[in-house]
């Protein structure tokens, strides 16, 4: 078996990582990958957009399956596209896709099927925007409609903030289209909690929960980043938790789905908070998130080659899913300056002593491999995950790993799991 996946950073190493304990898979492709990456599979000199480039290798190469992960591909359509050429492929197509392309299809989704989630109003004017901040009450959410690489929602505490906002997104187009439409949503309190589910489009299992920590610094602090570090389980999603949401979110979501017309076949992410009210969805994604799939991937003990052919097929109900109790946790060493402006090609040490570490997995995400020696090559560099018998050892063993390496200004967080 042949598979290719899409995408180049800790989320795909982790995908690569658990796809090659298949032993059917003969081979794995990755377009771009990684450093890491290159160790475990063939990384193609093809962008992760470049869905002709993809489409054509995998039908000269008579690919078996191709794993698309990272959102903009899958809003672009490039599962409709391989499976136009004949070519099997895991993701949702375009039309399932928009649940996380666009902002204010999901929350208008939400609010027609009576799913939980909070009050908003949606703007394609920016000066309709700004006018009504007069009479808003602050913290205010605002997010970009489109995908913004995860740093598209600001929490403005000052209607200042807020309207620097809507300019940098709307005027100045920060974001590019994504910023064509604003969401301005009211600030809910309560903890944040991240369920993934996989789903047929008729049948959906939820994986194991986490939480992630998406500031850059310490106590929350900083700007928003693509994530630096997360753990799972979280303690706050208890199984009367679970319950609810099955009933008021889960399988609301799918049936919603399916009333429009789309069936989504793939990863469902439920961005999730516990408020007094009960739990309510801050966001949708349409994939595997990142970093907390470093910490779901390890504990699954399905062989993940098997349930995507039951998603595919729609047989997932044919499936019993398990996972190991242990709790996971992993530290993201990141470039300086990161999510500004950062240099990369810095030499990355103490790679081979911590892979000798029992049940602690290095995953690459920004890194590249020349001469048998690995480099900084992204914003976030590296993934630490450990199990462990109890949550704390999980995270003492997680940051015992990331002591051991180094590398030129590395950053990272000294609270994750606090």
């Amino acid at each position: 078996m042949k598979v290719l996946i899409v995408g180049g950073g800790g989320r795909e190493h982790a995908l690569a990582w658990k796809i090659a304990k298949n032993k059917s898979v003969k081979k794995i492709y990755c377009a771009p990958g990684n450093g890491g990456i290159s160790r475990i599979a063939e990384c193609l000199p093809i962008k992760a957009m470049d869905i002709k480039g993809i489409v054509d290798f995998s039908v000269e190469n008579k690919l078996d399956l191709v794993v698309v992960s990272p959102d903009d591909p899958l809003a672009a359509g490039m599962v409709d596209a391989l499976q136009d050429a004949g070519i099997r492929a895991f993701g949702p197509v375009k039309d399932a896709a928009i649940i996380e392309s666009s902002k204010s299809f999901s929350k208008n989704l939400m609010k027609k099927y009576g799913i939980p989630t909070a009050e908003y109003d949606i703007y394609d004017n920016p000066d309709d925007a700004l006018k009504s901040l007069r009479h808003r009450k602050y913290p205010l959410v605002i997010k970009a409609d489109g995908l913004a690489a995860g740093k598209g929602v600001i929490i403005a505490q000052t209607y200042d903030i807020a309207a620097k906002a809507i300019h940098d997104i709307m005027r100045n187009r920060i974001f590019g289209e994504a910023g064509n439409k604003v969401i301005l949503e009211e600030f809910l309190t309560g903890m944040e909690v991240t369920v993934l589910s996989f789903t047929d489009g008729k049948t959906l299992v939820p994986m194991v929960s986490s939480q992630d920590h998406k500031k850059a610094y310490d106590y929350d602090k900083g700007p928003n980043t693509g994530g630096m570090g997360a753990f799972s389980p979280s303690k706050y999603h208890t199984s009367e938790i679970a319950d609810e949401c099955m009933k008021t979110i889960f399988d609301p979501t799918i049936k919603a789905l399916n009333k429009e017309g789309i069936k989504f076949k793939g990863v469902l992410y439920f961005g999730l908070i516990l408020t007094e009210n009960g739990p309510k969805v801050l966001e949708y994604n349409a994939r595997f998130g990142d970093p907390e799939t470093q910490v779901i991937l390890p504990r699954l003990k399905n062989d993940i080659i098997e349930i995507f052919n039951a998603i595919i097929d729609e047989k997932l109900d044919q499936i019993n899913i398990e996972w190991d109790s242990r709790p996971a946790a992993c530290i993201i060493a990141a470039s300086g300056g990161y999510p500004g402006k950062y240099q990369t090609g810095y030499e990355i040490e103490g790679l081979e002593e911590i892979e000798k570490e029992e049940n602690v997995i290095v995953f690459h995400a920004g890194t590249k491999y020349e001469n048998e020696r690995y480099y900084t090559a992204g914003g976030r560099v590296l993934g630490i995950t450990a199990l462990d018998n109890t949550f704390e050892m999980a995270v003492s063993r997680a940051y015992e790993g990331i002591s051991k390496i180094g590398f030129k200004d590395m950053h990272y967080r000294k609270d994750i799991g606090v």
